[in-house]
């Protein structure tokens, strides 16, 4: 498949490269980034982490903010960054919120059909990229896991769920954890899969978990207590907690005194999640 590599910056002494192509799964052009640490020599293959970005991000924003790179180069993890949604698509009302359409795809693959045709995000980050990434980057198919942030949280959290024996491990920061019952999600939800409830829940996290759990995988999920949507019960971590405690999943939950939704609260713990997935990443027996 081919891409087009549009930028590439030497960071952290590595390569940060950001690619553009023409997407299967959305109908549109797509954009991504990847970081390779440097001293990957031959035909060496190193484990990757996928990070999911939050409503109105791209893959810039983790990129420009999160100061992961020293940890992932440490580690010799490549980061891989998907955008948050199809781009260019121009549907009637696509625009018009930040938390629904452009920059909002939910990492789901819609079933309405003013949506179907492009909004196919889970597609896109389960099957498609991974197929890209490893034609043109040294990942190591085996040694994968994934995190993400606000509705990538959610993301990282309902793929790996969907998708066991994909992933190493799977940490989120903030994460939509019941989007079924929340404003975000169910705005989201109704308008991409429709009026019926019950298609919703193999998306939501806390389902998922009371349904399929537990799973081999441990899972990091940290938040912080001054988080704004946390407060307006948009996140709903704690009920992700109580079924992973029925379901006897590991799962490591911190609440994080202080900290609000933003980058300073991401950049701050950063580094203890790559850490978190470097440990089976880099595991010969996991």
């Amino acid at each position: 498949m081919g891409i087009n590599v549009k930028n590439k910056w030497k960071v952290a002494g590595g390569i940060l490269s950001q690619c553009e192509h023409q997407s299967t799964s959305t109908k549109t052009g797509m954009t991504f980034s990847v970081f390779v640490p440097g001293d990957v020599s031959g035909d060496a293959k190193i484990p990757g982490i996928y990070y999911l970005s939050g409503l109105t991000c791209t893959d810039e924003n983790f990129c420009q903010k999160a100061g992961a790179f020293s940890t992932a180069a440490k580690h010799k993890v490549a980061l891989i960054l998907p955008d948050t949604s199809p781009r260019g698509t121009d549907i009637p009302g696509e625009h018009d919120s930040y938390d629904f359409g452009s920059g909002a795809g939910f990492y789901l693959n819609a079933t309405e059909d003013k949506w179907s045709e492009n909004y196919r995000m889970y597609d896109y980050v389960c099957v498609e990229l991974p197929k890209i990434v490893l034609e043109n980057f040294p990942i190591d198919p085996d040694r994968v896991s994934i995190m993400g942030h606000s509705m990538g949280g959610h993301g990282a959290l309902t793929i790996a769920m969907k998708n066991p024996t994909s992933y190493k491990s799977v940490s989120a920061f903030a994460p939509i954890c019941n989007p079924s019952k929340c404003p975000w999600g169910i705005k989201a939800f109704t308008g991409y899969l429709g009026a019926d409830e019950s298609a919703w829940l193999e998306y939501d996290s806390v389902e998922l978990m009371k349904s399929f759990g537990p799973f081999k995988f441990e899972i990091l999920l940290d938040q912080g207590s001054s988080d704004n949507f946390y407060e307006q019960k948009q996140l709903l971590p704690e009920a992700f907690e109580q079924a992973c405690n029925e379901k006897g999943q590991v799962l490591q939950f911190n609440m994080q005194p202080g900290y609000d939704h933003s980058y300073y609260f991401i950049s701050t713990f950063v580094p203890g999640h790559i850490d978190f997935h470097a440990k089976f990443l880099l595991d010969k027996e996991s």
